[in-house]
């Protein structure tokens, strides 16, 4: 198990500052602010400062898959980015709006979020079903995928996950009954302007959801950190990540465990 923490050079951290003053600020980043991360742990060490400049703390994790052929070449097939606590909004039941910033990246993804019931012993070996007996409950939700960067996920992983792994933010919706039974077999859809933009559900997500918990453990201790108690872990896209406009509505359905309805506004413009 390794416990080593990368410390990030001046270029790294001059690409965390850049990301952070951006995204405080509400302004587009048209190009990278550096050199792209050669390695995922080069980009969570931008992460990693990019986190101690954020004025929050940590209230849980986004999960994002890593397709072929960057999945090989990167040794990982998904990556981590933190969600902050003041961008977890429970939902109320109306349309709630959520900022996106002018000339940057915005975008909607149906999600099981797993709640936490205990702490993580720190170990780098969990297994899926070690990891299921960590879980309090799962949600349904909506992650905003958000960056000041329009490009985010045009030049790979690195890139995606230097910037908090792409996450604005986390709706945060009702339980998920019986979810050890059902979890497997859950399905939704997402709609934006009326228009169904995806459907899938919880096996859309490899190895399904309490795999990318598994995989969360295990890549958090090898960058030394570690999950709490009630923090939330944002599984993965159920549907897919859909690109959404400034001044669009989109619709998570989850049938019967409930549905969010959200509305993008530009940055600076959203009262929740």
């Amino acid at each position: 198990m390794s416990l080593a923490v990368s410390t990030p050079s001046d270029t790294e951290a001059a690409i965390a500052r850049a990301f952070v003053e951006a995204r405080r600020s509400g302004q587009a980043v048209t190009v990278y602010p550096g050199a792209i991360p050669a390695s995922m742990e080069a980009a969570y060490a931008i992460q990693d400062q990019a986190i101690a400049l954020w004025p929050d703390r940590i209230a849980g994790w986004k999960l994002g898959r890593i397709p072929s052929p960057f999945a090989e070449r990167y040794g990982a097939g998904r990556l981590a980015g933190p969600i902050f606590a003041d961008n977890v909004w429970p939902v109320t039941g109306a349309e709630m709006a959520f900022a996106a910033i002018p000339g940057g990246f915005a975008a909607v993804e149906a999600e099981y979020v797993l709640e936490l019931g205990e702490a993580a012993p720190v170990r780098d070996d969990w297994t899926v079903a070690e990891a299921a007996s960590l879980i309090a409950t799962v949600r349904i939700g909506v992650e905003i995928a958000g960056s000041p960067f329009a490009g985010i996920n045009d030049h790979g992983p690195t890139v995606t996950a230097s910037d908090f792994g792409n996450n604005a933010g986390l709706f945060l919706g009702g339980e998920v009954a019986d979810w050890r039974e059902r979890l497997a077999d859950l399905t939704c859809e997402v709609r934006i302007d009326g228009a169904v933009i995806g459907t899938g559900g919880a096996a859309m997500i490899p190895g399904g959801p309490i795999a990318s918990l598994a995989f969360l453990l295990n890549t958090l201790t090898r960058r030394g950190r570690r999950l709490e108690a009630g923090q939330l872990i944002s599984t993965g896209a159920a549907t897919g990540v859909h690109a959404i406009a400034i001044g669009q509505s989109a619709v998570a359905d989850f049938g019967a465990d409930g549905r969010i309805a959200c509305v993008a506004v530009a940055a600076g413009g959203a009262e929740r």
